[in-house]
């Protein structure tokens, strides 16, 4: 069995990459609809949620990696971005918030800028 690191998976196909990020989004967003049709304490919310935290660690992760070769500015905006979002995990998690549209709203914005 092979290991690659994910740079040298961006290096080989970014527009592979690109999709599977796009997936990762759309995944998220229609877990975060689910939940907000059935409530932030049901199952779907919690997972929704869960998922969401996991997916924007990575993506913080990696905008913050050393080897990231995006423009500092740019990077620089996906981090407040990010930060942001763990914000609003928090609040909605501890019931401070209930509204997930602006979150919806913020990750169907990168979604679509992944072309």
């Amino acid at each position: 069995m092979y290991q690659f690191c994910y740079s040298e998976i961006v290096e080989d196909s970014p527009p592979l990459m690109r999709e599977r990020e796009r997936r990762a989004f759309d995944r998220v967003i229609t877990m975060l609809k689910s939940a907000r049709e059935k409530g932030l304490g049901s199952r779907e919310g919690i997972e929704a949620l869960y998922y969401l935290r996991r997916l924007w660690s990575i993506v913080l992760d990696d905008v913050q990696a050393p080897g990231n070769e995006l423009p500092e500015e740019l990077r620089a905006g996906i981090i407040s971005i990010g930060l942001w979002m763990m914000r609003e995990m928090d609040q909605l998690g501890g019931g401070k918030n209930t509204d997930l549209m602006p979150i919806i709203e913020i990750n169907e914005i990168i979604r679509d800028g992944l072309i």
